[in-house]
Formats: C-alpha cells, sequence, structure tokens
C-alpha cells in the first residue's frame, strides 16, 4: 500500500523544493493524524452529545474545588479563543450540563459551572475516552512518550507553553 503523503514528498523533491520536503511531511503527517485522532474521539463523545471542546469544558470543571470557573479563566486555561468558550458554554447550558451567573464578587464577571448531570457525563465521557482512546492511542506504548515529547517541542517552539 503506497502512502500518499510520501508520494506528495517525492513531488515535492521532483519539483525543487527538497529543501522544504521533510517539513512539508511532518506538518502534512501531523494534520492527517489530527483528523484520524479527533475522528476516533468523536466516535466516543458524539453518542454522548459531546464535542471534544466541550468534554475539556466540563473536565476542566470537574477538576476545580467549587466545579466552577470565570469563563475567562476556563479558555485561558483551555487556551481558546472567548468566543469558543462562550459558544461550548452556551451548548453545555441547553444541555444542562453547566450552568451560567454573574460573579457574587464582580458582577461584570460570568462564572461557569458544572452540575451534577454534567459531572456524570464528563465522568462517562472519560471513562469511554480511556479505556478506547487513550489506553490505545495507535502507537505502542513505548513511542506514546517519544510522540508527546516531540509535539512538545513543535508547542514550545511556536510559545504554547505558557
Amino acid at each position: 500500500m503506497s502512502d500518499p503523503i510520501e508520494e506528495a514528498g517525492r513531488q515535492w523533491r521532483e519539483r525543487g523544493w527538497g529543501d522544504a520536503a521533510d517539513g512539508m511531511l511532518a506538518v502534512t503527517s501531523i494534520m492527517r493524524a489530527q483528523a484520524i485522532v479527533l475522528a476516533r474521539v468523536d466516535a466516543v463523545l458524539r453518542p454522548l452529545g459531546l464535542t471534544f471542546a466541550r468534554y475539556e469544558l466540563l473536565q476542566l470543571l470537574s477538576f476545580t474545588r467549587e466545579g466552577s470557573l470565570p469563563m475567562t479563566r476556563a479558555g485561558a486555561l483551555l487556551q481558546v479563543h472567548p468566543a469558543s468558550v462562550t459558544n461550548a458554554v452556551q451548548r453545555l447550558e441547553v444541555a444542562e450540563l453547566v450552568t451560567r451567573r454573574p460573579s457574587p464578587s464582580d458582577g461584570r464577571v460570568v462564572v461557569v459551572s458544572i452540575t451534577d448531570e454534567g459531572r456524570r457525563v464528563a465522568a462517562k465521557a472519560t471513562d469511554s475516552l480511556n479505556s478506547e482512546v487513550f489506553t490505545r492511542p495507535g502507537l505502542p506504548a513505548d513511542r506514546v512518550r517519544d510522540l508527546v515529547d516531540v509535539l512538545r517541542e513543535l508547542r514550545a517552539d511556536a510559545g504554547d507553553l505558557g
């Protein structure tokens, strides 16, 4: 079976772009791997009415002592745009998995809180992701840490580590 990404690399080199070929292979491989992983995650979360973004927010809230965070803090911790947090919160609120209210100490701040049902759904989603995706990410166990380390370097180069 031929690899279309390797074929693209061959084409890159043939056209005189050899100095960029390995980088193109890396970026294209990452993009394809993301699509594969996202499809696996979506297959687990979709039956629960969740996307990965909504799951991450629920899980983040479940990790907090009070089950609540200001929406701006949640966005910063999840490294997403405020509009993405607002969208996720709106969808989760409709599903009665979170609630929103003004902060008692500062009415300009909106606090999002996980509901008991949100905790139940987050726990179920985590159990399913752990058993169906996270414990079997598609690489041998000894290579998973290598991948994490390489991707951390990429993230660090982009200033993504905070």
